[in-house]
């Protein structure tokens, strides 16, 4: 699937009644994408949804007739995230004291990782770029010095934490980690533990999301 440039429409008028109708969070709508590739689904989010965030779905909102083509990232343990992957300390969790680990990426040792198909990330303007239907993953890498963590946080909300010197940015369509030792990983917003090695790859328009 070729990046969808800003501008560009995107979605077309929705084909019918959904396949499936999901209530919850990013990580129930992402274990109705793993159970059923490619379904139509409509999404009743709630209020912890960053994917809903993203594409401007409100709950309880009335139909729009229109429906998106979703990309996922899908990690080699099989696991799939509809919106963000978080290798590493969380970048708006991040204080003087926490330390970079080698997370077996270019450029050294590094605070965090994060891989989006999405853009926020607990409500927060993590990936400003980010966009769920374009075939692409951004991936930023944290290098942070810790004088500078502090005006970091107060800049994420808003996503004017970016560019910064000490974030690598990358669009990808798969992503390699081989650690030093088990890192935390967050799975859409779910802490699923520490993991040394990842092997993480978009599968563009993996579901539709019927709006």
């Amino acid at each position: 699937m070729s990046r969808i440039r800003p501008g560009e429409p995107w979605g077309e008028p929705a084909a019918g009644d959904p396949d499936l109708e999901v209530h919850g969070g990013d990580a129930d709508l992402a274990a109705a994408v793993a159970a059923a590739p490619g379904a139509r689904i409509r999404f009743e989010p709630d209020a912890t949804s960053d994917i809903a965030r993203a594409v401007g779905l409100v709950a309880g909102a009335p139909p729009r007739g229109v429906e998106l083509a979703m990309d996922v990232l899908r990690l080699d343990t099989g696991e799939v995230a509809v919106n963000m992957i978080v290798v590493g300390r969380a970048p708006e969790a991040l204080r003087p004291w926490h330390r970079p680990h080698d997370l077996g990426v270019e450029g050294g040792p590094a605070l965090s990782v994060v891989i989006a198909v999405g853009q926020y990330h607990h409500g927060v303007d993590l990936v400003p770029r980010g966009h769920p239907g374009d075939g692409r993953a951004e991936v930023h890498t944290y290098r942070v010095p810790p004088g500078q963590r502090g005006a970091l946080r107060a800049r994420l909300p808003t996503g004017t934490h970016l560019p910064h010197p000490a974030i690598t940015t990358a669009s990808v369509r798969r992503v390699r980690l081989a650690a030093g030792r088990p890192v935390p990983v967050e799975v859409d917003g779910v802490a699923v533990g520490r993991r040394q090695t990842l092997d993480v790859q978009v599968e563009a328009g993996a579901y539709r999301l019927v709006l």
